[in-house]
């Protein structure tokens, strides 16, 4: 596939179907489970997957999150890592698109351009850069057009007068955010959040995918008929977390990753 032609367009050229996007920490708890739960998500139904780069002070994310970057940077997993896994999963034969999930510092450290070229050489669709205002995305964009990729832009409730001109932006999907706050499952979700989804999706040509809090089968059935993508991070890196002693364990690798597969399955089953 040619850099022209982004899986991610490629996903969402057909807007009948909602798409499943799962959120895995790279390297927790080790770059192999990692490359094998990767795999185990796309045979659950994920559409895309969502790589997050292990960060000392990641402000988006909640105490869940937190601890798996905190077990990942224990292993001494870096950005190079991540490409590196990117890497792998497309000469082990994926063809889901991939999107890194990482903030503005490691951007800046690793260097704007030279981060974009790496990611287009490696295989990955796009990034995610939660802390990077639009106002200030300029050089970024620029050098992932230059490549063929897309920076995904956050939209959230609070960003009322700044919807239309970040939706006027977006290219991949919009990353829309359910609720305020950090990362983190939610026993419910905000009784606005139909409203707020329905005046993103008239700002914007590009597609949208709901992520920050959606836990449940319950609340992806509720949430899919107002977009067009579901993100699950949190509950998935929990089910991580229960499951590591298995997933850290080569013998026992494979039985880990069944149960977090069969957690999964029950997630994009609600979107059938």
């Amino acid at each position: 596939m040619s850099r022209t032609e982004n899986r991610i367009d490629h996903l969402f050229a057909d807007r009948t179907r909602k798409r499943f996007i799962p959120f895995l920490t790279v390297g927790d708890p080790g770059l192999e489970a990692t490359f094998q739960l990767a795999h185990g998500l796309v045979e659950a139904g994920a559409d895309l997957l969502e790589l997050g780069v292990p960060y000392s002070d990641p402000l988006a994310d909640g105490p869940t999150i937190q601890r798996a970057s905190q077990r990942a940077l224990a292993n001494g997993v870096t950005i190079k890592d991540a490409l590196e896994l990117v890497a792998r999963l497309r000469q082990s034969g994926m063809e889901t698109p991939l999107v890194l999930f990482t903030y503005v510092n490691p951007v800046l450290q690793y260097g704007i351009d030279r981060l974009f070229a790496d990611l287009a050489a490696k295989g990955a669709d796009g990034i995610v850069i939660p802390d990077l205002p639009v106002e200030e995305n300029g050089p970024v964009v620029k050098a992932a057009s230059e490549h063929g990729l897309h920076v995904i832009s956050l939209v959230a409730p609070t960003s009322d007068e700044r919807v239309r001109t970040i939706g006027e932006q977006a290219t991949g999907f919009l990353y829309c955010v359910s609720s305020l706050g950090v990362t983190g499952a939610r026993a419910s979700l905000s009784e606005d959040l139909a409203d707020f989804l329905q005046r993103v999706r008239s700002s914007t040509q590009a597609p949208t995918a709901v992520g920050f809090g959606i836990s449940t089968p319950e609340q992806i059935k509720a949430v899919a008929p107002y977009t067009d993508g579901i993100i699950v991070g949190s509950a998935i890196v929990t089910e991580i977390e229960r499951q590591g002693e298995l997933l850290a364990d080569p013998e026992q690798l494979a039985e880990g990753v069944k149960r977090i597969k069969n957690f999964v399955h029950q997630l994009t089953s609600a979107l059938q």
